[in-house]
């Protein structure tokens, strides 16, 4: 080595170590007891800090009276996670966050409150409660926006929202009948995100957890949503409020053509358990739940979507998919509306018809629609419902999936579908070239070259 390389070696050396050591020597194990050193620790790299079990309020670090100040700076989120590389180990803590922030703070539309914008995070055990009468314009309680981010055996209670107690019969952003103020759930915009043990309890108007941006490669596992439903007979009791103010008037026309809330059904509170947007590609769900939302698993994105070992239980429509999407021994019931719509091409569905039921007003089991497709449908237990519920093959699902609405009729091509309980099904005329095998009647054919043959038993041989 010449003496010029040499030294220009040394120089490098000296400039690695003058830029990395700071870095490593910020990096450290720490215990905080307090939201302001959570909140500090949050735009820091490089840290494992674990944070002392308590119920914590957010009042504490952010009183009511400073919301107006942090308006003017545009300081939108209450803790943003902007660091990378950091582990938070939060187990026993409560977050308590009066939503009166919210209303205090006026965020701009589709803001979210805690925003995870770093890289490269884990977030254990964090447990926020949501209390107060406040209201959000929209946006979610927490944003995962970064890449490679791991959020696991968390549990959110989401509070706060306008109107509550009404699901989206006026509306759900426009058009409006009743306009909204949402509060959601989890919202990922991040790719690379995993969701491990993450539980929602969602007590206002807006999604559980959804994927949007184009973000792709998550994954849920053992992931559950849970909301509240309200049959339209109890709301049609009502004699003052915000459904009495616009004379029950709904943004989506009954099966008679009305607009208008119709007795006998069942409203989720909420909206979806699991919904995607836009163009969100590899999405992963194992042994998730979704129970007493609007679409359990609403999935119609085309970049290819695997469910497995998951359950739906008491929403308004179960299981949604689109393009590619492949569904594997997941169950649910119709208790409150459709299991199953497929639409688009190259589904492969495999799921069990659980038998509960209800006297609400329920007008198909599955809607099937699209090309190339295969579907399976099995009695959960062997045990099948005792009221008939048709599947609807060459048919679409509901106008904006609203039970309440008419179903369309769909092109449906080279479809396979083996249906092993004993609901019946009905071949609507724009359905073709298929085969189809049921243990259940056909009570209409209006398809065409189509190959219907009959199951002896569930799993049996076909005759």
């Amino acid at each position: 080595m010449t003496e010029q390389n040499r030294r220009i070696f040394l120089h490098l050396i000296t400039f690695i170590v003058a830029v990395t050591f700071p870095l490593l020597a910020q990096a450290e194990k720490v215990t905080i007891a307090s939201v302001k050193e959570l909140a500090d620790y949050a735009a820091k790299s490089g840290n494992t800090v674990t944070m002392k079990p308590g119920k914590y309020k957010l009042t504490d670090y952010l009183p009511l009276e400073t919301m107006a100040a942090r308006r003017e700076r545009k300081e939108f989120q209450f803790i943003t996670f902007s660091g990378s590389n950091n582990a938070f180990n939060l187990e026993g803590v409560e977050l308590e966050v009066d939503t009166e922030l919210r209303t205090a703070l006026k965020p701009p539309i589709h803001t979210s409150e805690f925003v995870i914008s770093g890289n490269s995070n884990t977030l254990s055990g964090l447990h926020i409660t949501c209390i107060g009468n406040g209201t959000s314009p929209g946006g979610a309680l927490l944003e995962i926006a970064g890449t490679g981010n791991t959020l696991r055996n968390t549990n959110f209670l989401v509070r706060g929202s306008f109107p509550y107690g009404y699901g989206d019969l006026f509306g759900k952003g426009g058009p409006d009948v009743i306009r909204h103020q949402k509060h959601s759930g989890v919202l990922i915009t991040g790719s690379n995100t995993r969701l491990n043990g993450c539980k929602l309890y969602m007590r206002s108007f807006g999604h559980g957890f959804y994927i949007q941006k184009n973000a792709g490669e998550i994954y849920f596992e053992d992931c559950y949503v849970e909301g509240e439903s309200r049959s339209t007979d109890d709301i049609l009791k009502e004699t003052s409020g915000p459904a009495v103010d616009v004379q029950f008037r709904t943004w989506t026309k009954n099966r008679e053509g009305e607009y208008i809330v119709t007795p006998g059904y069942m409203k989720s509170l909420c909206e979806d358990g699991f919904r995607t947007y836009n163009n969100n590609k590899n999405i992963s769900f194992k042994n998730c739940t979704a129970k007493n939302t609007r679409g359990g698993f609403e999935l119609r994105t085309n970049g290819g979507i695997r469910l497995e070992n998951c359950t739906t239980i008491g929403t308004e429509r179960a299981y949604w998919v689109g393009n590619d999407a492949v569904v594997i021994n997941c169950k649910g019931d119709a208790n409150y509306g459709p299991l199953l719509f497929v639409e688009g091409s190259n589904v492969h569905v495999e799921m069990e018809v659980v038998p509960s039921e209800s006297d609400m007003n329920v007008h198909a089991l599955a809607t099937i629609q699209g090309s190339n497709n295969t579907v399976t449908l099995k009695a959960a237990k062997g045990k099948n419902r005792k009221k008939p519920l048709p599947i609807l093959i060459g048919y679409t699902h509901p106008e904006h999936g609203e039970s309440m609405s008419p179903y369309g009729e769909g092109e449906t091509a080279n479809l396979t579908f083996c249906n092993e309980t004993t609901m019946p099904v009905v071949i609507g005329e724009k359905a073709s070239n298929s085969t189809i095998a049921t243990r259940g009647p056909v009570q209409e054919n209006k398809g065409k070259n189509n190959t219907v043959k009959k199951l002896t038993k569930a799993g049996g041989a076909i005759q």
